[in-house]
């Protein structure tokens, strides 16, 4: 079966080649590599010149990381799907294990490996919050995201079923397209580290977008009206929807941002008005 691999990138041609160079080196797979260029300014169109003899190169302007591996995906032939972030790199034996791993769990559609962080070239020990979930984990991906795209495998016919990365949201998409799966799926987890997740530039999106939980709140709105949730589900995801937008409305009241601290704690009531709870 082939895995098609996309990589998304934005001016970073420096980590793009070596993330690259770690596909490549994926043993016993059949793969086929797609990166897509999101309107970089830098010298990545040069640095690809040598691979397009083995990578499917995609230029686009620049529409931010969700319109990128989008765009991917529309290419994408293989029956599974892998994503790499540009600044992060795999163990020559990720792919192959994740399918080891799915030859012996038949109907699973998606599992990730767990990682190594490091933040610049220093290696942190994650916390317990942070520990990977297995099975059927949608409660545990509601407080956070516990899903590293870097990390993960899945079958097409998963995107099909729950959609692609929301274009709409500049942060926490990855956040959002996970609580999509967790209601619906179970996510599988190789217990081996076999992703390198580099953190600790400026050019990091967590770095960048200095309101993270406003997106995680919209993202749970979004559950709330669009999924097809249990009871218990839904229960779960507006206690936390509520608990999310009194920490959020809080810090916007520290900072003397009163109408926005009204309008967060609005959310959750207008969810009750709206019978859509």
């Amino acid at each position: 079966m082939m895995i098609s691999v996309i990589i998304p990138t934005f001016n970073r041609s420096g980590y793009l080649i070596e993330a690259l160079h770690s596909v490549l080196s994926q043993n016993h797979v059949d793969l086929e590599l797609i990166v897509v260029d999101d309107g970089s300014s830098d010298d990545t169109a040069k640095r690809l010149q040598p691979f397009l003899s083995t990578v499917r190169v995609h230029h686009q302007p620049n529409s931010g990381v969700s319109a990128a591996r989008n765009a991917g995906i529309g290419m994408a032939r293989g029956e599974w799907i892998a994503f790499l972030d540009s600044d992060d790199l795999w163990m020559p034996k990720k792919l192959s294990r994740q399918l080891a791993y799915l030859g012996r769990n038949p109907g699973l559609l998606i599992c990730q490996t767990e990682e190594i962080w490091l933040r610049n070239g220093e290696r942190l020990n994650p916390r317990k919050y942070h520990k990977k979930p297995s099975g059927y984990c949608f409660p545990l991906l509601l407080e956070r995201c516990l899903v590293s795209p870097s990390a993960v495998l899945l079958h097409r016919t998963l995107l099909d079923a729950v959609g692609v990365f929301d274009e709409s949201l500049p942060a926490c998409e990855d956040y959002d397209l996970w609580l999509r799966v967790g209601c619906r799926y179970p996510i599988g987890l190789v217990e081996e580290p076999l992703v390198v997740k580099r953190g600790g530039h400026a050019d990091q999106l967590s770095a960048a977008v200095g309101v993270l939980d406003r997106y995680r709140i919209q993202a749970l709105v979004k559950l709330l009206r669009r999924e097809p949730l249990d009871k218990e589900q839904r229960r779960l995801a507006f206690t936390c929807l509520r608990r999310k937008c009194q920490i959020y409305a809080e810090g916007c009241r520290k900072r003397r941002r009163l109408e926005e601290a009204r309008a967060v704690l609005s959310w959750p009531d207008q969810l009750e008005t709206d019978g859509e709870l």
